[in-house]
Parts: structure tokens; C-alpha cells; sequence
């Protein structure tokens, strides 16, 4: 056993993978699961071990590749966040039927709060609907546990296994303890089964009775889980605790002196309610604790004792933080509320700052339909007026042309993609935009990375003007952001092709590497004419970078050169030509020539 190494939740987790023996693991990036690939990668080459590795396309396509390892007989994993399991949710349930052969855990890291998704969903919940296993960790060292009971779970029942962290628990730090490493050997063998896995509907009705056998015998098995545990505490009032809640809720018994018994429940589904059944028997209420959602408590046959987020005694949404749960059990607490901060902005010398401005400039009334991702941050430009998921920027404007269409109205509309985002989900959306006659400008903002999620690397060798070429699209052009005023010429004539009788759907390249991975080389140190700013604001308002600054006294603009990365991009984003070059690199203003 090797010395302990000081993990992240997600580093535990890969750990967990690896131990277990697992050959293939795939993952697309997303807050707060990235870490775990990027953690097999390390570790897997400081131990020497050979295990295939995948930044998937999607989530959809990641599952989809360590499902078929898993059916030769391969451990196997895929990872993402919670919204990640709704693009892989199709094979998902698909796959619950059919079953697996190697072990196979599907790892989706939940984000209570949220921190940085656009929705709070539980993946419990889908673990109940899909009729598969999860397993709920309430530290990285339980994760780690977990992981590698998961395989052989799924080995013994034959079925798809999920061990859901959250945030908390991605992102915290445990020393973790370095086990043996399992180097079975499973030669990858797929053995031919039209029956299982080519079931056609009216054998999916047996594949449904054989997994509802499964579910209920981990149910009769997790009765006796080690992941389920007791603390023998005295008190009227029981409390049953999931997951991370169950960590939270110890360490506010233990801060603020209180005995409440505690029962840690770390297999939600499927739940082992006779366990349940006796905790509940032996007090006068019990308050469930779990977050963000009711998957547990869902699942308790008689409620009527149970309090909980159902009844209203617990908040119906957010974060079970050690202050929310000590307001819960009505203590007070000396707390100071957090700072929110600034809010978000794009980083310095983003060429996505520049795309916006001129995408608004250029089309100030159009609808701007955005996408996931940093530049999701347009929408402080004013140039975002939808964010909704992966690919829905192109699938949105499709909405919005046609709706539009049948009153006789021809209205500018922007989708705004990235390139990663692109790739995951936009390309059957811009195809059917193509072959339903759409006409809108699609603007890919192409940074040459997956910069919002640690840089991960785009497909290689991918080119988004062939693609779209191949779509059947017939305009589309790159550009340098950078080049304001071009841009602000290219989004007119884009928007000229979609209206020519001859015309149909542009596509727009806005292509720069991402500013903190490839800072410009080109410096191009600027400063405000005090004598020409007038402390309009347009500026601050439309170009919004961090390094111009409002003079409190005289309500002019002035540059911070303490954050200032003297990319020059503001000079063409004053209506007042205020922004000026020191020295050579002038790009000229809204009124100048690039």
C-alpha cells in the first residue's frame, strides 16, 4: 500500500477506477466532474498502467464507447455532470434493460446549489426512473469506496452502475491511502446475443421483468450495505441522511453538542426501506436530510412520521449547507453571509468580447440565441437572449425563424455557438436548419479549446467549414474577432445572403486561440483622450472588460493598466474614437478603418 496522496474528490474517485481494474474510461468535460479523467490520466501513467482514456464528443458518445467495452467483458466507466446524463439518458435506460457483461459505472457528479450548471437536478431521481443502482458517497474517501464496490455490483447483477458525488465532494480534499491495484486480465470477448443485445420490442417486456428481478435483489442486499450506517444516538426525533447531507449533518451534531440519531444512507436506489421501515419505528418523527431533491424520501412507503423537503420542513431546493441545516434543527448560528464577488465577466483580451460587440452592433434588433459555455458571458454584453442547453443556440433560432416566418416577418436571429459546443450537439441542429429552409447566421466562436472546463482539447483534426460545407451550407467565412470593424461588414453581409432570393443559411468562423491559454503576441498599449470621452458609458456597457474603469470624480473612462493586457480590442468599441494606440498597432475606432 503506497503513502497517502492529498485527493481531490474526483482524484479519489479515479483512484477508485483504477483499483477496481478498469480498462476503458471516457468522460466529456463538464463542472464539477472534469477532474476525474484528467486525474485517470495522471495516475494512470505515475503507476504505469495501461488504460484506454477518451474525451468524448458528447456524453451520448462517451457512454456509448465504455458500454461496448463493458459488453467484451472490460471494466468500464464514463463520467460527466448531471446535465451530461441527460444527453447519455437515451443508452442509459436502454442499457438497464440489455444489461452489461464487464463491470460498468456511470459516474454523474451533481451540482446542488448550482455552482456552475443550468439546473440542480438529482441524479438519484434518474437512477429511479432508468431502474439502475446508484450509490450516494458522502466524502472522496467513501467515493473512492464506492467506486470499486460499484464493479462488482455491477458484475454480480449484470447491470449499469452509478456512484453519484456532488460538488462538495468532487472538489474537496481527503488524504486518500493508495490500494492494491487489480491487474486482472479480461480479454475482450463479445459474445453474439441478437436476443439481449439487439432485443426487438416485444422481448424489451422480458429484458424489463429480468431487471425489476435485479432491483430487488440490491434492494435485499443493500439492506445489509456497509454503506448504510447507524449512529446509536438518544432522542425522539431520528434523522435519515443521504450523501454528503449525511457528513453535513454530523458535523453540525458535533459543533453544536446535539444528539439526534442518524442513519447514513449511501444506497438510495434502490432503497432498503426495511431498514427505513425499523428506523422509523423506533422514533416519533425522523426528518430526512438530502440534496437537492426528495429521492429518498420519495421512496418511504408510510411518510406519515417523516419530515422532510415533501412536507416543507426542509427548503424545496438548494444546498444543505452546515447553516441550513443547522437552521433546520433550529439552531443559530454565527455566520457571515458570503460575498458574491463581481459578477462573472469574459477574461481579458476574450476574443468572444470582441464577436459580441459586433454581432450586437451589426444587428442591434436581432434575437441572440446563446449556447453553453463561457460565452454564455455575452449576455452581459447584451448580445445573449437565450441559454438553454448544449446545441440549443442553432435548434432555438430554427424556432424563432420559422415561428417568425409564418406572420410574414423576416427578423435578424444570431445563433451563438462555441466550438466544442459545435461539435458535442450543433451539427444535427445546423442540418436541420439546412434541410427545413431556415435562414439565420450561425456564429461560432472558436477558441481552440474547452476553455470553460480546463482546457481540454478539441477534436483534432475537426474543421467547422468543411463540416459546414458538408451540411449544404453555402456562406461561411472566418474571421479574427479581432477585427471589429470586419466582423461588423461580415455579420451585414451574412445577414444580406439570408435574405437574397438565392440566399439560406451563414455560417461565421470567429476564430482566435482563448486569451489565457494563447495570450496575443501582437501588444498594443492603449490610453483614454481625457478630452474626448464624454462618459457616455458605451464602453463599459458593450465591451465590458475589466481593465476600462469609470473615474468616480469625473465619470470618464479611464485604462487600469494593473489589469489592462494591452490587447488593443476596446479601441474599436468607442463611439468616440476616446480609445487611442500609444504608438503604433492603431486599429481605428467604430468610425475608423481597421
Amino acid at each position: 500500500m503506497s503513502a497517502p496522496e492529498f485527493l481531490l474528490g474526483n482524484g479519489a474517485i479515479a483512484r477508485g477506477l483504477l483499483e477496481a481494474g478498469c480498462e476503458v474510461v471516457t468522460a466529456y468535460p463538464g463542472t464539477p466532474s472534469t477532474e476525474i479523467l484528467e486525474e485517470v490520466v495522471r495516475q494512470k501513467d505515475a503507476l504505469g498502467l495501461d488504460v484506454t482514456t477518451e474525451w468524448s464528443i458528447n456524453e451520448k458518445v462517451a457512454f456509448d464507447v465504455a458500454l461496448a467495452a463493458s459488453l467484451c467483458g472490460k471494466r468500464s466507466a464514463t463520467a460527466m455532470k448531471q446535465v451530461g446524463l441527460n444527453v447519455a439518458s437515451d443508452s442509459l435506460l436502454s442499457a438497464a434493460y440489455t444489461g452489461v457483461v464487464g463491470g460498468f459505472v456511470v459516474v454523474p457528479c451533481d451540482d446542488p446549489g448550482p455552482h456552475s450548471s443550468q439546473t440542480e437536478q438529482d441524479s438519484r431521481l434518474f437512477a429511479l426512473f432508468a431502474k439502475v443502482p446508484v450509490l450516494d458517497p458522502s466524502s472522496p474517501r467513501e467515493a473512492r469506496e464506492m467506486v470499486r464496490a460499484a464493479f462488482a455490483l455491477s458484475e454480480r447483477h449484470r447491470v449499469p452502475v452509478l456512484v453519484r458525488p456532488v460538488t462538495r465532494v468532487c472538489h474537496a480534499r481527503q488524504p486518500i491511502d493508495g490500494g492494491p491495484i487489480e491487474r486482472a486480465v479480461r480479454p475482450a470477448k463479445f459474445v453474439k446475443d441478437p436476443g439481449r443485445w439487439a432485443a426487438t420490442p416485444s422481448f424489451r417486456l422480458t429484458l424489463h421483468r429480468e431487471l425489476n428481478a435485479k432491483i430487488e435483489a440490491i434492494r435485499r442486499e443493500f439492506e445489509e450495505s456497509p454503506f448504510n450506517t447507524e449512529d446509536e444516538r438518544p432522542g425522539p426525533v431520528g434523522i435519515i441522511a443521504s450523501g454528503l447531507a449525511a457528513a453535513t449533518v454530523r458535523d453540525v451534531l458535533d459543533e453544536e453538542a446535539l444528539d439526534y440519531p442518524v442513519l447514513k444512507i449511501g444506497t438510495p436506489y434502490p432503497l432498503p426501506v426495511e431498514r427505513i421501515r425499523r428506523f422509523i419505528a423506533r422514533h416519533e418523527k425522523v426528518l430526512v436530510l438530502e440534496e437537492p431533491d426528495a429521492a429518498v424520501e420519495t421512496q418511504i412507503p408510510d411518510r406519515s412520521r417523516v419530515m422532510g423537503r415533501l412536507t416543507g420542513d426542509v427548503p424545496s431546493h438548494g444546498e444543505l449547507t452546515p447553516d441550513a441545516v443547522a437552521e433546520i434543527l433550529g439552531v443559530r448560528r454565527r455566520s457571515v453571509a458570503p460575498d458574491p464577488g463581481p459578477r462573472p465577466r469574459l477574461c481579458l483580451g476574450c476574443g468572444h468580447r470582441a464577436a459580441f460587440f459586433a454581432i450586437r452592433y451589426a444587428l442591434p434588433s436581432a434575437i441572440f440565441a446563446g449556447d453553453i459555455g463561457c460565452y454564455t458571458l455575452g449576455v452581459n454584453q447584451k448580445a445573449l437572449d437565450t441559454c438553454l442547453d448544449m446545441g440549443a443556440s442553432i435548434t432555438l433560432a430554427n424556432g424563432f425563424y420559422h415561428a417568425h416566418r409564418r406572420d410574414g416577418r423576416d427578423i435578424p436571429i444570431v445563433a451563438e455557438i462555441g466550438d466544442s459546443t459545435f461539435f458535442h450537439s450543433g451539427i444535427p441542429a445546423l442540418l436541420n436548419a439546412v434541410v427545413t429552409g431556415a435562414r439565420f447566421i450561425v456564429v461560432v466562436l472558436d477558441n481552440g479549446t474547452v476553455a470553460m472546463t480546463g482546457f481540454q482539447p478539441p477534436p483534432p483534426g475537426a474543421d467547422i467549414e468543411k463540416v459546414a460545407r458538408g451540411l449544404g451550407v453555402r456562406f461561411v467565412e472566418t474571421i479574427d474577432p479581432y477585427a471589429v470593424n470586419d466582423l461588423v461588414a461580415l455579420v451585414k453581409r451574412a445577414r444580406a445572403f439570408t435574405q437574397s432570393p438565392d440566399g439560406g443559411m451563414a455560417v461565421i468562423i470567429a476564430r482566435r486561440p482563448c486569451a489565457l491559454k494563447t495570450p496575443p503576441k501582437e501588444k498594443v498599449p492603449v490610453e483614454v483622450d481625457p478630452e474626448k470621452c464624454d462618459g457616455c458609458d458605451f464602453c463599459l456597457k458593450y465591451c465590458e472588460c475589466p481593465g476600462l474603469v469609470k473615474d468616480p470624480g469625473d465619470g470618464k473612462v479611464y485604462i487600469d493598466h494593473d489589469r489592462c493586457i494591452d490587447c488593443g480590442m476596446c479601441m474599436s468599441m468607442c463611439p468616440r474614437e476616446a480609445i487611442e494606440a500609444v504608438g503604433a498597432g492603431a486599429r481605428g475606432g467604430l468610425n475608423g478603418k481597421t
